[in-house]
């Protein structure tokens, strides 16, 4: 039998207000613990929250942006449940009336594209952080004892829920890159895994393909990075398949992933809803943002990256587009382009040797960049290397590095050649014996002779033609 995944994905982003959600305590990541603190994130009697403006009209920029209906009217509900992390025994959130619904994000793919649905991004406050001291891997299971940070507690948060619409790993790491693009275009979160800025949350199923059933989904939840939540879901589709094989019934459970051994570690079983006994906030007033302030965060969005990997893939294939977008890398692409570089060979250079020497794309002057990416076939490899690593220097000039012409004449070249071949017999007759992973050998110690000035290709093609002969 043929199975097909069923993913939906629970997205927590944490917004980069200057304040928190309800109360003017500073939001900022790395400060000392329980420093961050007032008594209204604290819970104290009687301390009343103000809702945080910018966090009310970035929910509405960010679900316009994701092709959501924005609600006339949200309302502030108080979510039940102890924890230690929650100091008022309650989480203020939006319930069944939150800020944005029904959403579309249009997610191109190789194959074409495919729309995931929306189904709700609404504004909540984020928890603090528990900090379980003790055990290998820092989680609560094994931890000797929990320490809290109220510092996180109060930031204002946006959770967005996606319809089981993601049918694999693969799309799902897609539909991530490109919904943390748009959050860090839209300038409202850094959304930094590393930093708990953006939490990921995944329900995996799987049912016989063809069928529209939905069966038992399982929750996996500490994923630090794309990649390892696309590991995460393969490893439970793989183990829900062997289950339904075996003739077993799969249970609703929490899992954690682990990174290091690639397996999932049962956290808890999870009922199908738990009773948070929501009821309407009585300290805030529903939120029923004017049509005016609507219409003017719709004027504010840019083209969003979804667009952009559609129109970019028309000049360049697909993958190329999708990793110049989701990485913020088509600016200054389009710029180097539109300054004469050829479009192929300038997504290679800002995608592999810019990123890898760690240049900021900001800083790089397209112009100075096209004429290195034109003249990266001329020059020493060496000299390429140096100029892509201050590119992004003040006042860069390529000029003095395409002015280094590799060597390419043969005539030049050949008595070199000659004279390297001459100096290792032993390795010639090894070649031409069959051992033809000593050209690199040679070309090697043609390069070295040159100081790297030679040209490798017609370095390669004059060594294989004078060992043939």
């Amino acid at each position: 039998m043929t199975w097909e995944p069923v993913i939906g994905l629970e997205i927590h982003v944490q917004l980069k207000t200057r304040t928190k959600m309800f109360c003017r305590c500073p939001v900022g990541f790395g400060a000392a613990p329980n420093t961050q603190t007032c008594p209204v994130c604290l819970g104290f009697p009687g301390a009343l929250p103000v809702p945080n403006r910018t966090a009310i009209e970035w929910v509405v920029k960010l679900g316009l942006a994701l092709g959501c209906e924005i609600a006339p009217r949200a309302v502030f509900a108080r979510k039940n449940y102890y924890y230690p992390d929650l100091p008022k025994g309650y989480q203020i959130s939006q319930y069944d009336l939150p800020s944005c619904i029904d959403g579309n994000v249009i997610v191109p793919l190789p194959d074409g594209e495919h729309a995931v649905g929306i189904v709700r991004a609404h504004l909540e406050e984020d928890a603090a952080k528990n900090v379980h001291v003790g055990g290998r891997t820092g989680r609560i299971g094994g931890a000797e004892y929990t320490l809290v940070d109220y510092n996180r507690g109060g930031t204002p948060l946006v959770e967005i829920v996606t319809a089981p619409d993601i049918h694999s790993a693969e799309e799902a790491k897609r539909f991530l890159q490109l919904l943390r693009q748009t959050i860090v275009e839209l300038g409202i979160s850094d959304a930094e895994m590393e930093k708990g800025t953006l939490r990921v949350d995944a329900n995996v199923s799987v049912r016989p393909a063809g069928s529209d059933e939905l069966r038992t989904r399982c929750e996996i939840k500490n994923m630090n990075s794309f990649t390892h939540i696309a590991r995460g879901i393969e490893a439970e589709v793989e183990r829900q398949i062997a289950v339904w094989e075996s003739g077993g019934e799969v249970e609703q459970h929490t899992y954690d992933f682990d990174v290091a051994t690639g397996t999932l570690t049962p956290r808890r079983a999870k009922e199908e809803a738990d009773d948070y006994r929501y009821f309407p906030e009585p300290d805030l007033v529903p939120v029923e943002p004017p049509e005016d302030i609507v219409d003017r965060l719709r004027s504010e969005l840019p083209e969003l990256p979804a667009q952009r990997i559609g129109r970019i893939g028309e000049t360049l294939d697909h993958e190329r587009a999708l990793v110049l977008v989701t990485g913020g890398l088509d600016p200054l692409w389009e710029a180097t382009v539109a300054a004469g570089a050829d479009g192929v060979a300038a997504s290679n250079v800002i995608a592999n040797q810019l990123v890898g020497a760690g240049v900021d794309p900001g800083a790089v002057a397209a112009n100075e960049l096209a004429k290195l990416v034109e003249a990266r076939d001329r020059i020493p490899r060496s000299a390429f290397d140096e100029a892509i690593g201050r590119v992004g220097e003040p006042g860069f000039s390529a000029e003095p590095y395409v002015a280094q012409e590799v060597v390419s004449d043969t005539a030049a070249l050949e008595p070199v050649v000659d004279a390297i071949l001459a100096a290792n017999p032993g390795q010639v007759e090894q070649y031409r014996g069959g051992k033809d992973g000593l050209l690199g050998f040679f070309v090697g110690q043609v390069m070295k002779e040159t100081k790297g000035q030679a040209d490798p290709r017609a370095v390669n093609e004059l060594v294989r033609a004078k060992l043939a002969g």
